[in-house]
C-alpha cells in the first residue's frame, strides 16, 4: 500500500497547519505545480518525497529544475503529472485525452485550483489548492494505491483565504 498527497497551486503561501503532518506522514507528496518560488519547492521536498511538476507562475529556476509533465509507476499503476492539461476551462475533455496519450492510469493536474475527481478510465484527479482557492474551500487529495486499485479521499483544509508569509 501506498499512500500519496496531492497539492497543487500553493503560490508561495502559508500552508494550512492540518496539512503538514499529513504531507510528512505520506509515502509520496505530489504536487502539480505553481510553487511560485524556490523557496516553497525545497520546504515541500523536505518533509517528504516530492515528485512535482512546474507551472506557469513558477519562477525561472522551478522551470528548468522541474519537469513540464512527468509520468511513473506506483505499484501496479502508472501516474502522469502536468500542471495544464488543457486549453479550455469548459470539461476534462482535454485532459482525459492527455491522459490518453500519455498511457496513464491515473492523470494528476493542478491550475484549476478546484478539485475534480473523474472515476473513468483512466482517472482523472485535480486536488485544488491548499493556499488559493477557486470556487471552492481550500483541499488536497490522498490517494492510497493497493496493487491497481486507487482509492482517494478529499481533505478539506478549511474556508478559502489567502494567507500571506512565508514558511
Amino acid at each position: 500500500m501506498t499512500r500519496i498527497i496531492v497539492i497543487s497551486d500553493t503560490h508561495d503561501k502559508k500552508l494550512p497547519d492540518d496539512l503538514i503532518p499529513l504531507l510528512k506522514g505520506a509515502d509520496m507528496v505530489v504536487h502539480a505545480g505553481d510553487f511560485a518560488s524556490v523557496a516553497c519547492y525545497e520546504y515541500l521536498e523536505r518533509l517528504s518525497e516530492l515528485v512535482a511538476v512546474h507551472g506557469n507562475s513558477d519562477c525561472a529556476e522551478l522551470k528548468k529544475r522541474l519537469p513540464e509533465r512527468i509520468t511513473f509507476d506506483v505499484e501496479d499503476i502508472t501516474i502522469g503529472v502536468v500542471h495544464d492539461g488543457q486549453l479550455s476551462l469548459d470539461g476534462t475533455c482535454g485532459i482525459w485525452y492527455l491522459a490518453r496519450e500519455l498511457g496513464v492510469d491515473l492523470l494528476i493536474v493542478g491550475h484549476l485550483h478546484t478539485p475534480i475527481v473523474e472515476e473513468s478510465d483512466p482517472m482523472i484527479v485535480c486536488p485544488g489548492s491548499p493556499t488559493v482557492p477557486r470556487l471552492s474551500d481550500r483541499s488536497a487529495i490522498e490517494l492510497t494505491v493497493r496493487g491497481s486499485r486507487i482509492d482517494w479521499r478529499l481533505i478539506p483544509l478549511g474556508a478559502g483565504a489567502c494567507f500571506v508569509g512565508g514558511f
